[in-house]
């Protein structure tokens, strides 16, 4: 069935699929050479019938799209959903709600962690995904049958994947442990890079307060400039060029030009004035206000085997529910909990304190043994009585 390429038509699908309980998207795009997402396909899926339609087509208006998108009467259903709904939001400037994202139902129903899209279809759909077409070029015009057929299995036999995991979870009890995850995926902020937050994602090569002022203001800097010309961060500036201006903070273009990786036409373009100047009020900025490096949890000394210990745990909870450990508790969890037996970590609240939490507290607090099962190949929980510490005198002798 050829694609949608035409107004009218859109219209005429998306209004069939309002009348659905749920529908399945997934996108196609580029973004290689861009800031912003080039979207160059948007397959959905419907109880009868599954289209692709095409954004590049001349003259077509999409907003009978995201109009269905914003309907609240119909779930849309993705796989691995945080770059189709920043496409969507920027392009539209809503996020497709209420949705339901296949990859976090598929960790809480114990598939793994980020378990990818050919996987969750051969083992809940029986199918089989032809993976020749994955590098596309999917703003190439036209699009083979082949290609078009390919791109939509991505939404048909999600159809199947949704609804083997929505009666596994309800079967469970867990449908409510997705919420957390689909709030964060519905917030705005999660997908809007603000340029004065940029620096955050770099690897700074100093914690001095006046170099991460300078990397701010650097960093802020390309953000809106990459925004403003739709170009990869990298291709404006290079993260480790960015560092090394921030570490020699220099006042001139003759001092710009002697840094690794500069030439010469940007350091006496506008380009080379535009970093001066944010190296400039990097430099101004008063210490008291300068940023502070991100807050890292230092281990207090000889809790490194309670740390060991709370790995194993979590392991053993998470194979014993079915549940993808990088759902329940990461490594920088660990290390808080050891430390801090209020640590702001999710692990710590909700359904992940009922499953992993609250056993972690009392195994720390000595409430809670591992033992081996008699047939020395499954560990069990043991409640115990905390013993007290030997003073280190009486450990020394």
């Amino acid at each position: 069935m050829p694609m949608i390429s035409d107004t009218d038509a859109l219209a005429a699908f998306c209004q069939r699929l309002k009348s659905a309980r749920y529908i399945t998207v997934d996108t196609e795009f580029m973004r290689e050479k861009t800031y912003w997402p080039i979207l160059c396909l948007v397959q959905l899926g419907g109880p009868d019938e599954a289209r692709a339609i095409d954004p590049l087509a001349p003259g077509i208006d999409l907003a009978p799209l995201f109009e269905l998108m914003a309907d609240t009467n119909v779930l849309k259903v993705f796989h691995a959903a945080r770059q189709d709904i920043e496409i969507f939001l920027h392009l539209s400037g809503a996020i497709p709600t209420p949705l339901f994202d296949t990859q976090v139902a598929a960790m809480v129903c114990g598939f793994g962690d980020a378990v990818g899209y050919e996987t969750l279809a051969s083992q809940l759909a029986k199918a089989r995904i032809d993976k020749t077409m994955r590098f596309t070029d999917w703003a190439m015009r036209p699009l083979s049958e082949k290609q078009i057929q390919y791109a939509l299995a991505d939404v048909t036999h999600l159809r199947v994947a949704y609804d083997k995991l929505v009666r596994k979870l309800e079967k469970n009890g867990r449908l409510e442990w997705l919420s957390e995850e689909m709030a964060l995926l519905t917030e705005p902020g999660t997908y809007r890079v603000d340029p004065e937050h940029a620096w955050k994602r770099l690897k700074p090569r100093s914690n001095s307060p006046r170099f991460l002022a300078v990397l701010k203001e650097l960093a802020a800097w390309r953000e809106r400039e990459a925004q403003d010309r739709d170009l990869p961060r990298q291709r404006v500036l290079r993260d480790e060029t960015l560092t090394e201006i921030a570490a020699h903070h220099p006042v001139d273009t003759n001092e710009l030009g002697r840094t690794r990786g500069i030439g010469k036409g940007l350091v006496e373009g506008k380009m080379g004035l535009a970093i001066l100047d944010a190296v400039k009020r990097g430099m101004e900025i008063p210490e008291s206000e300068c940023p502070k490096p991100p807050e890292r949890v230092d281990v207090p000394k000889g809790l490194g085997p309670v740390v060991d210990l709370l790995k194993v745990l979590l392991k053993m909870k998470c194979d014993e529910h079915g549940v993808a450990s990088k759902l329940v508790a990461n490594s920088a969890d660990i290390d808080a909990i050891a430390a801090d037996d209020n640590a702001t970590v999710a692990a710590l609240h909700g359904w992940r304190r009922e499953l992993f939490g609250e056993d972690a507290l009392r195994l720390k607090h000595g409430r809670l043994g591992l033992g081996f099962c008699t047939d020395g190949r499954r560990l069990r929980l043991i409640p115990t009585e905390p013993v007290d510490p030997v003073p280190a005198a009486i450990a020394a002798d």
